[in-house]
Order: C-alpha cells, then structure tokens, then sequence
C-alpha cells in the first residue's frame, strides 16, 4: 500500500511509499525538503518486508507554528513527544527505529507511524464503552452527527482556499489581482456561513446529548428545522456557487500563461495542508450541495410521516433538491475540466490534453504484450482516444506517452486462446493493433465495456479527428536521461534517492495508486467518490495488543486520512483504499467488538471500530464504493452523472 505520514513539525515530513504494484517493487522512506533544503538520503527496504521503516524525531515537543483558525474550531494542539508504543506505554527520546521495530523491539504498524500512538489510545476502548451507553441511540441522532463531523471537514477544506493559500498568495505577488479577487470574494461567504452553520448543529448536538448550559424548554432531539433554516439560507449563496466554474476556468488559464502562477499551485500543492489536488478543493462547495441532499434522503426515510421533524425535513429536501439540480450541469463539466487538468501533470509534454470535448473515461494499468513479453503500462481512456504510457525516468515521476490509439473504427478481439495469455485482448485501429492483458476478469470487463462504448460514441459522432493523431509529443529529456524502453523497475528503484532529491513528487495520486495496485478507476467511479466522503472518530486496532486507538478519519477520494483530531490542519497518514479488500472479521480473529470492519491488501491488515451501528453501515457503505468494483447496474444508475 501507500501510506504518506508525516510529522507534526511544521515543514517536517516522512513519506512512507510501499509499492506493490511490480515484482521489483520496494517501499521507500524519503524525507520532503524543507525551505527549499535538498534530500539528504533515503532509507530502502525489500518488498518481502511487511512492516515499514519509521524514523521519530525526538524535537516534537517544541511547539507547532499554527495559523490561527477563523472558524469555529481551535487551531491544532500542540502535540509533544508522540512516539508512545502501542502499549501505551512512555515515549523513548532520541529515538530511531530501525527497520521493521519499534523503540520496544516489537514490529512498528505499517499504517501508524509513533506519531499516531498515544497513551489515549488503550483508554479509548472503556471511554467508547461508557459514551454508548451515555449518549443517545436514535439514529436520527447519528445522522445529525454525520453533518457535524463532515461539516468540520467542509470547513476545513474552506480554509485551505480562504486562510492558507490567501496567506501565501498575500506573500507573493505571482498570482493577477483579479484572480484573487475572483477567488477569495467567492470562498470568504462561503466559509463565514459554514462557520456558523457549524456552531449552530454542534449546539443542537449538545442539548440533544443534555450536556448542554442552556436550560431551554422544547424538543431538541430533532435536526430537520437547523438543516431547513440554514438550508433556505444557503440559497442566498448560490450567486457564489455559481462562480466555481469561473474560478476553476480562470485559475487554469492563469497557470496556463505564466510559470510562476504555475510553480506557486505546484509548491502550495506540496504543503502538507494541501491533502488533495488543489482544484479539488474549488469544487468542494458544489460537492457539499450533494451531501446534504443524501443526509436529508436518509432522514426523511428514517422518520414516519406522523414524526414532529418530518416536515421540516422534507421541506430541507425539497429545496436542497432543487439547488443540486440547477448546479448540477455545470458541476459535471468542471468535474471533467478538472479532472483532466489533473492527469495533464501526470502525463509528460501532454499540454494539448485538455481540449474542447474530449472527456475522460477510465484510467488503469494493463500489461502489453511485446517482443520482451508482458510490460506493465498505464493506459488513457477518453471519448476519442486510447494513450498508454509506462512511468518514465524523471524527476516526477511522471508518465511517458508511448502510443495514441483513435477510437473511430477500432476493434476490440478477444485474445485468450491466440495468446495463450489470461484476461487478453486485442485492440485493432486503423493504423496500429496491440495486444494487453488485465489483471484479472473483472478487469478486463471493466476495460472492454468501456472501450467498447467510447468506439460507439465515436462511430455516432462520425468524426476521426483528433488532436493526438499523428502528433508525438516534444522531447524533453536530458541527454544522460535513458528512455523509458532502455529502463527496469530495478533501475527506477535504484536512482530514486537521486531523483527525490530533485524534485518531490506526491506519489499518492490516484494515477499512481491504480500502477502499484494494478487497478483502474473510470469517471463513474469518480463521480460515485465525490458522493461517498465522510468523516468521524474510529477506533483502530493496535496490531500486537488488544489496545484501541481513537483517530480522526476524513474518507475522499478513494482514501482514508488520518488525523490526531478534527482539529488538527493536515493528516498525519493516509491509506489508499484502492485495491483493498473490505470485510467483516471472523471469530477466529478474535476481534470480540461490536462494528469492527476489516480492511487487507496482501500482508496488510487493519482493524477499525464505529461508534454505533449506524456509522458503522456509513463506513462500510463509503469505503465499499472505493474498494468494491463497480457493477454494469452502478454505472447504469449513474449515466446521468456521466459527462460523456
């Protein structure tokens, strides 16, 4: 797996990267400069190893530089001397693990860093016990919290834009004035009603819970009319919401036309806060609208008619109905325009990527079938094109452009039998046939059904052109660069360290997640991803005790990030999902807890614990729309949502 766990220190960070995709594969610790510092070494670690190096720092007690947080919530804690060992037991100073150990000789986690283990930790399991039995049970009351705990995260994600990126932008002047105008008088409304919209369902939380001061009269145990006012509100600002499409637009227009607006989103993008893409975070306001819509269906079909907060409910979603549905057009565009956008900086010397209507359709790994035998590479759906590429020898890690395929009359062979090749198909274009593999069946339907269909949408469209065919991009390489053909996976782990030390790159992007895991995504997938994000407090199981360790967990974007608390600015790790299997645990695993969910990837194992039941189903009904494959009636179910 992939993890990315990095220090409390501002400007310090550990990147754990594991990756299994290939047989010569091997985790890698590497270190992020800091102030524009070189890398000064990484630590390297067969690929038979299932526990990873973890290095601690001994300085974490000094305090954290925050910046003070303008919404509701307190800035980050201070956190000191976090290195406790899963048995709760006192950190060790000075301490360096070494491979495969932790300061008491036992295997480190490969999830948790000693960041992340905390004396807490072992007590969460009894103060989990006696809140269950404390708090209420009504699951209208855990639907409540869910718009608390994800509106913590929105609000979080408000502030990337609004607090840190206006604070860097302020300190640079690389960025046009209009587009900070733009930018920020659209977000700074935005954040200062969620901000409120936030204390008001916290204080609803509490009288529910009676731990509240206020000696009120009437029915607090209700959430329809908080969601109605602010919901009703909430239409006030759609004159903001209308504009992400703008802000998106003009952003990558600017970064389009000037280097430095260009490497300024790149280096923000590389700052620990920045967890996602940046032009993500400008859709997260259209996002939140569809969030909502699901928290009020699943409301409304909770309460009987005859319940006292069923018509506020309905009324809430009714007119959050009514917004999704007028910005929803436009938000499938920009989902397309971004996420086009982000696969162009995966890809070397593609600028020409993002046309007028071409859209993406599916991305993944396949093998091709070659003189050499099986090579891993990593193809390119879109409606009029078919690229692949393999991960080329540079400073980012970025994909070469092998072969453009035009969609307009290609044909599609199953080739099992001829091959002898399991999962094997040939793909025959006017000019050009080739011959891939997938990983396995489900796979290979995945890819054939899509291709399939984009051929399809091509032959309606009657129109064979495109921008890709016959153009071969620029050769950007250094003379003492080898080409990609000339390169091993051996030597592509060995000049890592050297190439880290160039240019960091995040290797957490969905891009390379599906080229280690040896998996696809399609934009269906993507579109079910935004719909399917939540956050809350779970209980993680310590792998050699029968210890719990609560953490703060934001899913999006077929990921789990991991966090001390909600408060806390940036995670502290995070798991790729993709790939992973989600189950049950059986008796023999002893786990004897109620809504335990397992999660495993190979040798990698990891328990989490809900609250409740009802977090529990949410948890597992999130994580299984990144881990599950999508069936023919999921894709079915969202052709409406699908931009092509």
């Amino acid at each position: 797996d992939s993890l990315v766990v990095q220090s409390c220190q501002q400007g310090k960070e550990l990147n754990i990267s594991v990756e299994d995709g290939g047989p010569h594969a091997t985790p890698s610790l590497k270190k992020s400069p800091k102030e524009g510092q070189g890398i000064d070494g990484t630590t390297m670690a067969t690929m038979e190893e299932e526990e990873e190096v973890v290095k601690d720092r001994s300085h974490l007690s000094r305090s954290q530089r925050q910046q003070p947080s303008t919404g509701s919530l307190a800035g980050s804690p201070h956190l000191s001397e976090l290195s406790i060992n899963s048995q709760g037991g006192p950190a060790i100073a000075n301490a360096t693990l070494s491979p495969n150990l932790s300061p008491d000789n036992r295997h480190a986690s490969p999830l948790i860093s000693p960041l992340l283990n905390d004396q807490t930790g072992v007590r969460a399991d009894d103060e989990e016990e006696v809140r269950r039995k404390r708090f209420p049970t009504d699951k209208a009351y855990f639907i409540a919290k869910e718009v608390a705990t994800t509106e913590r995260t929105y609000l979080k994600d408000l502030e990337v834009i609004t607090l840190w990126l206006q604070n860097t932008v302020s300190k640079d002047d690389c960025m046009p004035e209009a587009l900070k105008s733009l930018i920020f008088s659209n977000f700074q409304p935005l954040h200062k009603f969620h901000t409120n919209f936030l204390k008001e369902v916290e204080q609803r939380i509490a009288l529910w819970e009676g731990r509240s001061n206020a000696h009120l009269k009437g029915d607090f145990q209700k959430i329809g009319d908080v969601m109605l006012k602010n919901i009703q509100s909430m239409k006030q600002l759609t004159v903001h919401l209308r504009k992400h499409s703008e802000i998106l637009l003009e952003l990558e227009n600017g970064i389009k036309n000037s280097r430095r607006l260009e490497a300024f989103c790149r280096d923000f993008e590389m700052q620990k806060v920045c967890y996602l893409p940046l032009n993500i975070f400008l859709l997260r306001p259209l996002h939140r609208l569809m969030h909502y819509k699901q928290i009020m269906e699943r409301l409304c079909k909770h309460y009987p008619p005859n319940h006292g907060d069923f018509r506020d409910s309905r009324a809430a979603l009714a007119e959050i109905s009514e917004m999704v549905a007028q910005l929803h057009s436009s938000m499938l565009k920009m989902e397309n325009f971004q996420k086009l956008h982000e696969l162009k900086k995966d890809l070397i010397a593609m600028d020409n990527l993002v046309t007028p209507g071409r859209e993406f359709i599916r991305l993944g790994s396949l093998s091709k079938l070659s003189g050499k035998g099986l090579q891993q590479r990593m193809f390119f759906l879109f409606n009029d094109v078919l690229l692949y590429t393999s991960r080329g020898l540079t400073a980012s890690n970025q994909f070469k452009v092998h072969g453009r395929l035009p969609l307009y009359g290609m044909m599609i062979e199953d080739s099992e039998e001829e091959w002898g090749v399991p999962h094997c198909f040939t793909l025959r274009s006017q000019h050009q046939s080739i011959v891939v593999a997938a990983s396995n069946r489900i796979e290979m339907d995945k890819w054939t059904e899509d291709i399939q269909m984009a051929i399809d949408l091509a032959e309606n469209c009657n129109d064979p052109a495109s921008e890709f065919h016959g153009n071969s991009p620029p050769d950007t390489k250094s003379p003492e660069e080898p080409t990609v053909d000339q390169e091993s996976e051996d030597d592509l782990n060995a000049s890592r360290t050297s190439l880290e030390r160039q240019a960091p790159h995040r290797g957490n992007t969905t891009v390379h997640v599906c080229w280690h895991r040896n998996t696809s995504v399609s934009m269906v997938d993507f579109s079910i991803a935004v719909e399917n994000q939540l956050s809350g407090n779970l209980l993680r199981k310590f792998k050699n005790s029968n210890g719990w360790q609560k953490l703060w967990v934001v899913f999006t974007n077929f990921c789990m990030f991991f966090y001390k608390s909600h408060q806390d600015n940036h995670p502290l790790a995070s798991l790729p999902l993709l790939g992973y299997s989600l189950t049950i645990p059986s008796e023999s695993e002893n786990i004897n807890k109620d809504y335990v969910f397992k999660l495993h990837f190979k040798s990698h194992v990891y328990y989490f614990r809900a609250e409740s039941e009802y977090t529990f189903e949410r948890w597992m009904e999130v994580i299984r729309s990144a881990t599950g494959p999508t069936s023919r009636v999921c894709v079915l179910s969202h052709e409406e949502s699908h931009v092509y």
